[in-house]
């Protein structure tokens, strides 16, 4: 448990570390950059952060249905915001879990089902991230090789497990251990490989990371910068899928600084698009902490002992081997 709990500490750590350093290497620069504000630009930042959470609890709900669970949009939205918010507590995207409990206790779905909606939701939004990359590539001049690598091998990855999926047979096993894994990648083969439901979940994935890249479109427009929508987009992709990589809580710092990146090799000022990339994560993630908060209100009182029970029980070294 104490080992767990120092990787959290030292996960914190480096999210603060990294954003200290992104703002003490432009700390002069930012006065001079602050003057250019227009906050009006908040405004549809805001608001299309607000629809790209409904939008993704749309498509939560299409894959929980995919899984015979019925539930309301609002309900797969409020589960969504509450993972993220535990997201941005604890890390290695441990707050996804909370979902299975939220699901199993409000429409009595299994672990399993639990488990295979978060895989399907996650899969499509890493394919869906780096296509958008490759096709922003084709937009942006002197990308640099590790930004190809970083598109090219959660596609090549995808692919695999999906050429996988479509191979699979009915297989079972008398392991238990072996034949709940069969029956979970059933589950998401069922939830996902359908010609409708994929069709819907590409198409649902691209809108919202879309809207994702059209808020920082819009922080870097009260930053005064007209970049061109490939530009943002492929910070956008980078951002993401490094975040991917469960490094820091949320993704902090490791997103803001991939963002910082490719804005600066497009010509942007180093303090401009250490604000732009440092805005456009803190709006998101006060949208999910305002989100979170309010979704604890939706699910009632019940809700935040099973979160931290929940939470107890992954970082305790008694934990291994539970389902």
């Amino acid at each position: 448990m104490y080992r767990k709990l120092g990787a959290l500490v030292l996960s914190v750590i480096l999210a603060v570390g990294i954003i200290a350093i992104m703002l003490w290497r432009v700390w002069g620069d930012l006065t001079g950059t602050l003057q250019y504000l227009h906050p009006v630009y908040l405004i549809p930042s805001v608001l299309i952060c607000v629809i790209a959470w409904f939008s993704r609890g749309w498509r939560y709900k299409v894959i929980l249905a995919r899984l015979t669970v019925i539930v309301p949009v609002m309900f797969a939205t409020a589960c969504i915001y509450l993972s993220q918010t535990v997201n941005l507590i604890v890390p290695a995207r441990l707050g996804d879990l909370i979902r299975v409990v939220l699901v199993r206790h409000e429409y009595n779905s299994t672990v399993s089902q639990g488990l295979s909606s978060i895989v399907v939701e996650r899969i499509f939004d890493i394919i869906t991230v780096a296509l958008l990359g490759l096709i922003a590539v084709f937009f942006v001049l002197n990308v640099p090789d590790w930004m190809l690598s970083l598109i090219a091998v959660p596609l090549v990855l995808a692919g695999v497990f999906f050429i996988a999926l479509i191979m699979m047979g009915s297989i079972s096993s008398d392991n238990k251990y072996l034949g709940y894994i069969l029956k979970l990648l059933d589950e998401v083969k069922s939830a996902s490989l359908t010609p409708s439901t994929a069709i819907i979940l590409l198409i649902s994935s691209i809108t919202i990371w879309i809207m994702d890249t059209l808020i920082c479109l819009s922080v870097s427009a009260m930053f005064n910068q007209e970049m061109p929508l490939a530009i943002v987009l492929l910070a956008i992709v980078a951002g993401n899928l490094v975040k991917a990589v469960p490094l820091t809580p949320g993704g902090v710092g490791t997103y803001e600084i991939s963002l910082a990146v490719i804005f600066e090799l497009s010509g942007i000022a180093p303090a401009t698009a250490t604000l732009i990339a440092v805005v456009d994560h803190l709006i998101k993630n006060l949208i999910t902490l305002i989100g979170g908060g309010l979704s604890i209100l939706y699910f009632g009182n019940w809700v935040i002992p099973e979160m931290v029970a929940s939470i107890k029980r992954r970082f305790s070294d008694n934990s291994k081997g539970e389902t």
